[in-house]
C-alpha cells in the first residue's frame, strides 16, 4: 500500500489534509527543479544585482509577514556576514508602522520580498513605501506566484527583478510548507555564497531520506496528547523555532498553544510556561559552541523533569540524518520538515481539516482586512 507520510493518501483526502500532505512531501522533488530554475535564472540575476553586494554603503532588507518573515530571519545573519553590504531582516508589520527606523532616503536600498501569494497587502504596501521614500530602490520579488500582483506590477520594470519558484510550491493549504523551504533555499542560493548547484540536490536527497525513516517516529510523538509545544532554537534556528511553532498553532487552530525561544534565552522566564503536559523539542545546530549551551539545558530540563518530554531534532539527534555539516541556516529546510509533519499529525488528531483549520475564515490563506496608511499623513 502506498503511504503518505504515514498514512494512506486517501484517508488524508478523508479528512481534508491531502493537499498538506502532499505539499509537505513534494519538497525534495521541489529543491531539484528550483535548482535548474536558478541557473536558468543566474545570469538576468546577476546582472540585476551587480556589485551592490560588495557595497558598504548597499542595504539589504528581507522582509514578508508571517512565515515569509521567518524566511529572512533564518538567512539575514549569514548574508550579512558574507558580503560588505549591510543585510537585515525586517518584517513587513514592522516596516509599516514604523519606516523611519528603517529606511533612508539616501541609502541605495534592495528590499527582497518573500511572499508566497504575492498578494498580501502588507507585501505590495511595503514596496510602494520603499519606492516612494528611497530614492536609490531595486527590487527582487521570491515569490511562488506568477499570476500574484507582486509579480504582476513588477513586470518590465527594470528596477525589478522577480525570481519566480516553482510553481507547485504556490501551497493549496492553509499553512505555508514547501513555499517557505523553496524561497529559503532561493535566497541562500541566489544571495549567499555557497555553491547551491552541489547543495541543494544533495540536500533534497537527506530531504526524501529523512521524509522515509521520519514518518513514523514523527506520527507516534504527535498521536501524545499535549496542551502547549515549546520549539528551541539557537543562531538561524531561532527563527526556524518561530516557524515551526506558528505550525502548530496554524494547523491546531490554535487549541495547541506553541511558543518559541533560544536555548539560552529560554531560562529567563519562558521556562515557566513548561509542565506535565508540555512537549519540548529542541533544533540542535551545528555549531559546537551552541550545542554545549544546548547540551546544558537539556540536562537541566531532564533533571527537574517538568515537561512532559523534551526531543531534539538536527544532526546527532533523537530525530534526525547524518548530515553534512554546513551552516544552520542550510540545514533549516531539513529540521523544519519534522515539525511541518508533526503540525499537520497533530492536526488530524484533533479532528480538524488540516488543509483549511478555520473554517469559520477568522484566519484566511491571504491575510484579509488590513487597511494601509499612508507614512507621510501621521
Amino acid at each position: 500500500m502506498t503511504t503518505l507520510l504515514h498514512r494512506d493518501p486517501q484517508a488524508w483526502r478523508d479528512i481534508g489534509g491531502l493537499d498538506t500532505a502532499e505539499e509537505i512531501a513534494q519538497q525534495p522533488a521541489l529543491w531539484r527543479e528550483l535548482a535548474e530554475r536558478l541557473s536558468d535564472a543566474q545570469p538576468a540575476l546577476a546582472n540585476f544585482l551587480g556589485d551592490r553586494l560588495n557595497q558598504p554603503s548597499q542595504r539589504v532588507i528581507l522582509t514578508g509577514a508571517g512565515s515569509s518573515a521567518y524566511v529572512g530571519e533564518i538567512v539575514a545573519d549569514e548574508l550579512n556576514a558574507a558580503w560588505p553590504a549591510q543585510v537585515r531582516a525586517v518584517a513587513t508589520t514592522s516596516l509599516l508602522t514604523h519606516p523611519e527606523l528603517y529606511l533612508d532616503a539616501d541609502a541605495p536600498t534592495l528590499l527582497v520580498s518573500f511572499a508566497r501569494s504575492g498578494s498580501s497587502p502588507e507585501s505590495l504596501a511595503a514596496v510602494d513605501l520603499v519606492r516612494s521614500t528611497v530614492r536609490d530602490a531595486r527590487f527582487l520579488n521570491i515569490t511562488c506566484n506568477a499570476n500574484g500582483q507582486l509579480a504582476q506590477r513588477g513586470a518590465g520594470d527594470s528596477t525589478v527583478f522577480n525570481l519566480m519558484m516553482p510553481a507547485a510550491s504556490c501551497d493549496r493549504g492553509f499553512a505555508m510548507t514547501s513555499s517557505f523551504t523553496c524561497m529559503l533555499l532561493a535566497a541562500l542560493s541566489v544571495l549567499g555564497k555557497d555553491n547551491y548547484a552541489e547543495r541543494l540536490p544533495q540536500l533534497a536527497e537527506l530531504a526524501e531520506q529523512g521524509l522515509q525513516q521520519w514518518a513514523a517516529p514523527v506520527a507516534a510523538l504527535a498521536s501524545q496528547p499535549v496542551q502547549r509545544v515549546v520549539y528551541l532554537g539557537s543562531g538561524p534556528l531561532e527563527a526556524l523555532a518561530k516557524e515551526a511553532a506558528l505550525k502548530i498553532l496554524e494547523l491546531t487552530g490554535g487549541r495547541v498553544l506553541a511558543m518559541s525561544n533560544t536555548a539560552l534565552g529560554f531560562r529567563h522566564g519562558p521556562k515557566s510556561a513548561l509542565n506535565r503536559d508540555a512537549l519540548v523539542i529542541l533544533f540542535r545546530s551545528s555549531k559546537a559552541l551552541a550545542r554545549q549551551y544546548e547540551k546544558d539545558l537539556l540536562q537541566e530540563l531532564q533533571r527537574e523533569q517538568i515537561a512532559g518530554r523534551c526531543v531534539t531534532v538536527g544532526r546527532e539527534a533523537d530525530i534526525g540524518i547524518a548530515a553534512p555539516a554546513w551552516s544552520d541556516a542550510w540545514l533549516a529546510p531539513l529540521w523544519l520538515l519534522v515539525a511541518q509533519q508533526y503540525a499537520l499529525h497533530q492536526s488530524a488528531a484533533l479532528r480538524l481539516r488540516p488543509d483549511n483549520p478555520f473554517a469559520d475564515g477568522t484566519v484566511n490563506r491571504v491575510v484579509q482586512g488590513v487597511t494601509i496608511y499612508r507614512h507621510d499623513e501621521f
